[in-house]
């Protein structure tokens, strides 16, 4: 008999319905927040390439996490390209956690969903950090998922009042400002010849695309606002220009990670025009109060505050040790 595929069925399975349920907002910022103040042991992102007969070849990412005697995730992304040819999804990804004490499995997530709300959760952290406690215009740059988890998530922290929705796709974005009239959002398309003109207005822009060119341009940056860049994760990608980067105050998830990977970040580094010395802090020293973020800085209130960043295993880990806690709680 296979016990451990026994033991498999067993563990309790969240979908995306089930996340949104189990990780509001508040809580899970609140969540990243602690885990970014709190001993974590969080290896190196693990990355191989496969072999697929025939077909492009795939990879393999596992980003594991965990708080001995305690909490144990691992999250494996599996991207297979060949997949386009078969109508089927290039990446699937599934997170699992586990008992730091025995082993033993504790929990299946829906990777994807977990990964768009701990992102848009981290951001928003830093946004209670870095961006003005009045801020209530925000600019969205993209509209995919992640997009609309980051609106919801800026709105949490921030009296967020107008949304500006900008995409090189003009028809999806309309259709998420479309979806939030529809829950009552005061939201509207930023045509492309508007843009630097809502960039200077805006109090929080806030990016989500899959760039490889800058399209948030530093002459445009007004003082006070909060530059929260998500989408550029690779060396080859950016959403900022020099010039953005150069007139912000710098601040990043891990030092480690963004100094690394980030395109918006190592570009500017490369061509000479930013110090990684310069990045004032982290999350885990704004979690832990070592910089108190804004209004640390000289001339709080002008000041353009910028916040890259590329994720961190802990962040998933926090989104769910708080997703099995609460499944707990709700059968007690």
């Amino acid at each position: 008999m296979n016990y451990g595929a026994i033991i498999m069925n067993l563990i309790p399975y969240l979908n995306t319905k089930d996340l949104i349920d189990k990780l509001p907002w508040l809580a899970l910022i609140d969540a990243i927040d602690v885990i970014f103040d709190s001993e974590v042991i969080e290896p190196l992102r693990h990355q191989h390439d496969l072999n697929v007969p025939n077909e492009p070849s795939a990879s393999l990412l596992l980003k594991p996490a965990w708080i001995e005697g305690k909490y144990l995730g691992v999250k494996q992304v599996a991207i297979f390209p060949g997949n386009n040819s078969r109508g089927l999804p290039g990446l699937n990804s599934s997170y699992l956690l586990s008992s730091a004490k025995t082993g033993q499995p504790l929990l299946q997530l829906d990777a994807d969903e977990l990964t768009a709300r701990r992102t848009a959760a981290a951001s928003a952290l830093a946004s209670r950090y870095l961006s003005r406690e009045n801020s209530h215009k925000l600019l969205m740059i993209g509209s995919g998922r992640l997009a609309r988890s980051l609106v919801e998530a800026h709105e949490v922290v921030r009296p967020i009042t107008e949304i500006q929705v900008w995409s090189r796709n003009q028809s999806s974005a309309q259709k998420m400002v479309d979806e939030l009239r529809a829950k009552g959002k005061n939201a509207i398309v930023c045509a492309s010849k508007d843009l630097p003109k809502q960039t200077a207005a805006a109090d929080i822009i806030s990016c989500a695309t899959m760039s490889t060119e800058a399209i948030i341009l530093g002459e445009y940056l007004t003082e006070g606002t909060h530059l929260d860049l998500v989408g550029a994760f690779t060396p080859t990608m950016r959403e900022t220009d020099d010039e953005a980067v150069q007139k912000s105050s710098v601040f990043v998830d891990t030092r480690a990670g963004a100094l690394s990977e980030a395109g918006d970040l190592t570009q500017v580094i490369a061509a000479g025009n930013f110090d990684p010395l310069d990045v004032v802090a982290e999350l885990s020293e704004l979690s832990k109060k070592v910089h108190t973020g804004r209004s640390q800085l000289t001339n709080a209130d002008s000041a353009i505050t910028l916040f890259k960043s590329v994720g961190a295993g802990r962040e998933d880990l926090a989104a769910a040790i708080l997703a099995y806690e609460e499944l707990n709680r709700s059968h007690t």
